[in-house]
């Protein structure tokens, strides 16, 4: 089996005794993250197939697979594809990723201003490094900010930075809802889409914490998923959000009213 192993070039950086190996200097890579083919020896760049570079020694192919285990998974074509624009409607500068870019800057765009989905569930954030509020980018057409923005509690014309959802699974998922942070209070397992928390029984109009057992999900401030998103997945925080803090860092208050499954 080939094994993809996704890095950025800080990260390589940041943890290399000294400096990255020299290979990494003769790789413009625009968004700084690079895919390490183990058998191969080649260099991808935001799923785009680049010149061959002479094969890795066993040195630096040891070292960076190793720095890139914070985030294996298997090099499987096609499992997240997004195109990226710099115009409304499709217009404009184009770019395709299949994985994370933390700045859309470095790949010579000031914002992202319309999108397609063509595979797998996305994170889209306000600015750049992951941060500020946070859009669910499913397969399909984005023409304009408002398609992905919605009805938000403040409308965000930036999209700055994203990143494939990986525990998106629209046939497996549960959360367990609870009324009080660190997982007190009463608790409600939730495996279904629900426009409207209270008009099912749930007792408030907030939740103190949350587990996401499998799956990811899209929580919403206000019923009929309008206001403020907040994406929560199974893989991160070990599953366990025990404040409103670790929603994002948008998060601003326990109010919770509508969530639905995140579908890939």
């Amino acid at each position: 089996m080939w094994w993809c192993y996704q890095v950025t070039i800080d990260t390589l950086a940041r943890h290399s005794c000294r400096r990255p190996p020299p290979w990494l200097k003769a790789c413009p890579v625009p968004i700084g993250t690079l895919a390490l083919y183990k058998q191969t020896g080649t260099v991808q760049a935001a799923g785009r197939p680049m010149e061959e570079l002479s094969p890795f020694s066993e040195r630096e192919l040891s070292h960076a697979a190793k720095m890139a285990q914070i985030n294996p998974q298997p090099a499987q074509v096609g499992t997240w594809k997004i195109t990226a624009y710099d115009q409304e409607n499709f217009q404009g500068k184009r770019m395709e990723f299949a994985t994370s870019c933390p700045n859309i800057v470095e790949c010579s765009f000031d914002n992202v201003r319309s999108l397609k989905v063509e595979s797998g569930a996305w994170f889209g954030y306000e600015h750049t490094n992951f941060c500020g509020q946070q859009f669910v980018l499913e397969r399909g057409e984005y023409p304009r900010w408002e398609a992905w923005s919605g009805s938000n509690a403040y409308h965000v014309e930036r999209l700055m930075s994203f990143r494939p959802i990986s525990s998106a699974s629209h046939k497996e998922s549960k959360i367990t809802l609870y009324e009080k942070e660190n997982f007190m209070g009463q608790p409600w397992e939730v495996h279904d889409d629900y426009p409207s928390l209270q008009a099912m029984g749930w007792s408030n109009s907030e939740v103190g914490s949350m587990k996401i057992h499998c799956g990811a999900w899209v929580c919403y401030q206000y019923p009929g998923y309008r206001g403020y998103q907040y994406i929560l997945e199974s893989d991160h925080h070990g599953g366990d959000y025990k404040h409103w803090r670790e929603w994002g860092s948008h998060a601003q208050t326990f109010q919770i009213q509508s969530v639905r499954r995140i579908q890939q």
